[in-house]
C-alpha cells in the first residue's frame, strides 16, 4: 500500500515537472515570435514606409487636411523607429515630386510635406504671381492661389530672401496652397540629409476637425470613432490614390 503511494506521488511529480516545462517552451516561443514580429516591424519601419497624417491646408488641393498617407522611404532614407537617428540613401529627389522632411528651422516640429521646386545650383525667384528658374517661368498645373513672395519681416533667419541660388545637396521646395504654406520662400532649402521620404498613396482620408492631426489624441480617437458611425465623414474617392 505504501508503495503504491510513493508510485502514485512520483508520477504525479513527474506530470507537474512536464506541464512545468511545457509551459516554459510555450512562453519561450511566443516571446521568439513577437521578437521577430517587432524586428520585422521596425525593419520597415524604419526603411521602406511609414504612415503620415496631413495636418495643414498647406498641400491643398493635392493633399487635403485629414489624408492618411503611406511615405516610402525605399533609397531615400534610413532610420531607427522611435529615433532621431537616420541616415540618407541614394536617390534624389526630382522636381515637382512631393517629399516629406523634417524642417531645418525647426527639426522638433512634426515631418513637413512639401513639392520640390528648385534643384541644387538653380536660382529660384518668385514674381508676377508665379515661380521662376534660372530667368524661366515654371509651368505649374497644381497649385491654387498666386505664388508671392514673402515681406521681409516674414523671413527666418538665417534666410536673407529671394532671388535664391540653391547651394549643393539642398532643394526648395512649396506648398502647392500658394497663399497658405509655410515653405521655403521664408526659411530657404532643405538639406538632403532632412529629407525622409516621398508620400506613395492614401489609405485613409477623413473629413475632420484639423484639432485631430494636430497633437490632439482625444480628438483623434472621437474622428475615427465618428468615422464608422458615420462613414460620410471618409473621402471614399480619394482612397487609395497612388503618386
Amino acid at each position: 500500500m505504501k508503495a503504491d503511494a510513493i508510485k502514485v506521488k512520483t508520477k504525479n511529480g513527474a506530470s507537474a515537472k512536464e506541464a512545468d516545462a511545457s509551459m516554459s517552451a510555450k512562453v519561450k516561443s511566443e516571446v521568439i515570435a513577437w521578437f521577430w514580429v517587432i524586428l520585422a516591424f521596425m525593419l520597415i519601419n524604419g526603411t521602406l514606409g511609414q504612415a503620415r497624417v496631413i495636418p495643414s491646408g498647406s498641400m491643398e488641393n493635392t493633399l487635403l487636411i485629414g489624408d492618411h498617407l503611406i511615405m516610402s522611404r525605399v533609397g531615400y532614407d534610413a532610420g531607427i523607429p522611435f529615433t532621431n537617428i537616420h541616415t540618407p540613401l541614394w536617390r534624389d529627389p526630382k522636381r515637382q515630386q512631393i517629399v516629406i522632411f523634417k524642417p531645418p528651422f525647426d527639426p522638433a516640429q512634426p515631418d513637413y510635406v512639401k513639392r520640390v521646386i528648385g534643384l541644387p545650383g538653380e536660382t529660384v525667384d518668385v514674381r508676377d504671381g508665379g515661380v521662376w528658374i534660372n530667368g524661366k517661368r515654371l509651368v505649374e498645373n497644381y497649385t491654387i492661389g498666386r505664388s508671392e513672395p514673402p515681406g521681409r519681416s516674414q523671413l527666418i533667419a538665417p534666410f536673407t530672401g529671394l532671388p535664391f541660388t540653391i547651394p549643393k545637396d539642398c532643394y526648395f521646395v512649396m506648398g502647392d496652397n500658394r497663399e497658405n504654406s509655410l515653405d521655403s520662400r521664408y526659411w530657404g532649402c532643405v538639406p538632403r540629409n532632412d529629407i525622409l521620404g516621398t508620400p506613395v498613396l492614401i489609405y485613409m482620408s477623413l473629413d475632420a476637425s484639423r484639432d485631430a492631426w494636430n497633437g490632439d489624441i482625444g480628438a483623434r480617437f472621437l474622428a475615427y470613432g465618428n468615422a464608422i458611425i458615420h462613414p460620410g465623414t471618409i473621402r471614399w474617392r480619394r482612397l487609395f490614390h497612388v503618386f
